[in-house]
């Protein structure tokens, strides 16, 4: 794979799955913009860290569920890059409860992040994508968005608009050379999962066929193929990491 001279937008890129896949797409000699919130010294670590491979990376503060925000920022990416190839929305948030319990505060703000920040990033790089003739846009569904998860019903909501979304952006801009796919990630470790009992891991692992839980870079491996030039005909797909879990 290589992504030389090619941009590459992510959010959620400052940690986790996002910094892996910004780490992959790096690796292969693209150029970074990350997207994050939260405390700008976050930024600028994952910003240290990819300089490391020796492309361009920049650092935006983006919260992807404000409209015009997350245009002006998309704008600005684009003057100081040059333009867009590739757009991964990996951007998300959780306020699990049940349903029962769950507030209209924490529906929205899920649906508001998770899907709606996919929607928003995907509306303003659009023109970019058409222009170019080509490109790639991967969204980080989850595999709760394919069978759901109890607790999580915003949650499973958005993952799995996400998915209708995808396939139908995907119909939209196949004829101009850009495909539009998915990954439904299943248990994988990250910070949110890595401060959870042990008990509780094995208990997650026991229910895994492949018996491990996944890494971000198991993500990124098949999003960076999916943002390869290998994958040209591929589009609309959502491709399952989850070690056969939702088999």
């Amino acid at each position: 794979m290589n992504f030389e001279n090619k941009t590459a937008v992510v959010t959620g890129g400052s940690r986790g799955i996002g910094l892996a896949i910004a780490k992959k797409l790096a690796q292969n000699g693209a150029n970074i913009a990350i997207l994050y919130v939260g405390d700008e010294s976050e930024g600028l670590n994952a910003k240290q860290e990819l300089s490391e491979y020796g492309t361009k990376v920049e650092q935006y503060f983006c919260d992807v569920s404000d409209f015009d925000k997350s245009k002006e920022v998309v704008d600005k990416v684009i003057e100081d890059f040059g333009g867009i190839d590739i757009l991964i929305n990996n951007a998300g948030i959780t306020r699990d409860k049940l349903v029962l319990k769950m507030e209209e505060a924490d529906f929205d703000a899920v649906i508001g992040v998770n899907l709606k920040g996919t929607f928003n990033m995907i509306k303003h790089t659009y023109k970019n994508f058409m222009k170019k003739r080509g490109g790639r846009i991967v969204s980080t569904s989850s595999i709760v968005g394919l069978i759901g998860n109890s607790g999580q019903a915003n949650y499973s909501a958005s993952k799995a608009g996400i998915i209708g979304l995808t396939k139908s952006v995907a119909r939209e801009l196949a004829g101009r050379g850009v495909t539009v796919n998915a990954v439904a990630p299943g248990y994988i470790g990250t910070e949110m999962t890595n401060v959870l009992p042990e008990k509780v891991k094995e208990t997650m692992k026991a229910q895994i066929p492949a018996k491990r839980i996944g890494t971000p870079e198991d993500v990124a491996n098949v999003v960076a193929f999916l943002c390869s030039d290998e994958a040209a005909y591929v589009t609309g797909e959502v491709i399952r990491v989850d070690g056969g879990l939702a088999i």
